[in-house]
């Protein structure tokens, strides 16, 4: 199951695509990895979804990685007396903590962190920035709001507060739950929405403890402004295009997204684009061609994965989006153009032998016209690295981690086995050429380049680089 493309895809999963004969179909179709979203779904239907995956992974031998994505704080308004109510632009109106059901003037909105957060001239956008509060006044417990873009407003719609860092965690109580739980299962990726500070990943990184890595959902305006920290501390990062497209102005989206991408590739992260991608594939069998050049220009950026979110968990034809998704990305990687732009955005190596190591094997390859780059791994870090330098040459990532494996399934251009881990520097070529050629990567009479360390299997030594000819296997 070699793909043809080097962009990976992450398929969300739900009631269109919930059995295991559709995660296969879903899988053959080109989903490296899947995303069960938190936000919906009992975790019964998580552990049944991620079991059926775990079956699919033997059953094909190939490492699929498993993406938790958490539900995050949700800000929305209490009830109205009758279920709903019009503002009028330049009207009052109060927010506060009286659960008594709302009017005209007045409605609940229940979360103290969040009235505490905002101050005179902070703007709230309610029901997906349909309506616009402006805060005139700010008390304890109550922010007293001019409308300044009037409309229809009913029960519990959400609340987006664009120009406020608003003081609370990312974590729920739901969300730890549902965060104990996904640990328990196995997944590969954690995703933290309502991401602000590089604060807000320490603590979820303390929970995790190593079991998953931590993905960072940027939709927040304090995001962006703190990325450099965020991305730091992250282990990768996603451009979730929906609320960012909220709470920013939507025309500035684009070149957030390029930003955060350009950012994360420089400091050898993976990196997500997320929503809306196919969107017009929940109800249509073909996408927009404005959503199809939306997606290559995110190819064309370098971005490690896009994602399906409705289009494959609730949409008509999943596995027509998924395949799209493929087509799109194989034509996107074929144009020389592509070569030419991902070569232009090359990052600044760090001064440590690993990254050494990883340019020179890109450079060797191209130069030699390798076939393969075979990194030795055990914690992914030196595959990471492989990734980082966006080579034309292909990368065969063996190691004996599972785990890690399938945590590299996100990350651009990667192709992972599961092997035992190299003894010495014969059975590493040996090894390397033997699965190379298996995995249809070499002929014999092919050469390839070999990343290992020793002493082997020490994690975090990539310091050997290697040529070797690809016999008679």
């Amino acid at each position: 199951m070699r793909r043809l493309r080097k962009t990976k895809i992450i398929a969300t999963l739900g009631p269109a695509s919930s059995g295991a004969d559709s995660i296969e179909a879903l899988h053959l179709a080109g989903a490296d990895v899947f995303r069960r979203n938190f936000s919906h779904g009992e975790h019964k239907d998580h552990e049944e979804r991620a079991a059926a995956i775990r079956a699919l992974e033997e059953k094909t031998g190939r490492p699929i990685g498993i993406l938790a994505d958490l539900q995050g704080p949700k800000i929305r308004l209490g009830t109205f007396e009758n279920g709903s109510v019009i503002l009028t632009n330049g009207a009052k109106f109060r927010l506060d903590l009286d659960e008594t059901p709302g009017n005209q003037d007045r409605v609940c909105l229940p979360h103290p962190a969040v009235l505490e957060s905002l101050e005179d001239g902070s703007i709230l956008l309610l029901d997906d920035g349909k309506l616009k509060l402006t805060v005139a006044k700010a008390g304890a417990d109550f922010v007293d709001c001019k409308v300044s873009v009037g409309g229809k407003i009913s029960d519990r719609k959400g609340v987006n507060i664009p120009n406020a860092l608003v003081r609370m965690s990312p974590l729920t109580d739901k969300d730890r739950r549902d965060l104990d739980f996904a640990l328990s299962l196995g997944v590969d990726w954690v995703a933290l929405s309502f991401v602000q500070r590089p604060e807000d990943i320490a603590e979820i990184k303390k929970i995790v403890a190593g079991r998953a890595a931590v993905m960072a959902k940027i939709e927040k305006p304090a995001a962006v402004e703190t990325l450099s920290g965020i991305i730091d501390l992250a282990d990768a990062i996603m451009v979730a295009r929906g609320d960012l497209g909220v709470e920013m102005p939507i025309q500035e989206v684009p070149s957030i997204q390029k930003r955060i991408i350009a950012r994360a590739r420089e400091a050898g992260k993976p990196v997500v684009v997320a929503t809306q991608m196919l969107e017009s594939m929940i109800a249509a069998p073909v996408p927009t061609r404005a959503e199809v050049t939306d997606v290559a220009n995110a190819i064309y950026d370098g971005t490690d994965a896009v994602m399906l979110s409705a289009e494959s968990a609730a949409g008509e034809f999943p596995l027509e989006a998924v395949a799209m998704m493929n087509d799109i990305a194989e034509e996107t990687e074929k144009d020389p153009m592509y070569r030419s732009v991902i070569d232009a955005k090359h990052g600044t190596l760090e001064a440590t032998t690993a990254d050494a190591i990883s340019a020179a094997a890109s450079q060797v390859a191209s130069t030699i016209g390798a076939a393969a780059i075979v990194t030795y791994t055990t914690s992914g870090s030196t595959a990471l690295r492989a990734a980082r330098e966006r080579g034309e040459t292909s990368v065969l990532v063996l190691t004996p981690a599972l785990k890690a494996a399938r945590m590299l399934a996100l990350v651009w251009g990667l192709h992972c086995v599961h092997t035992s881990d190299a003894k010495n520097f014969a059975e590493m070529v040996d090894k390397a050429c033997k699965i190379s050629f298996a995995e249809g990567f070499t002929r014999p009479g092919d050469r390839v380049v070999i990343m290992a360390g020793v002493p082997f299997g020490t994690p975090g030594s990539t310091n050997i680089l290697r040529i070797a000819w690809v016999g008679e296997q």
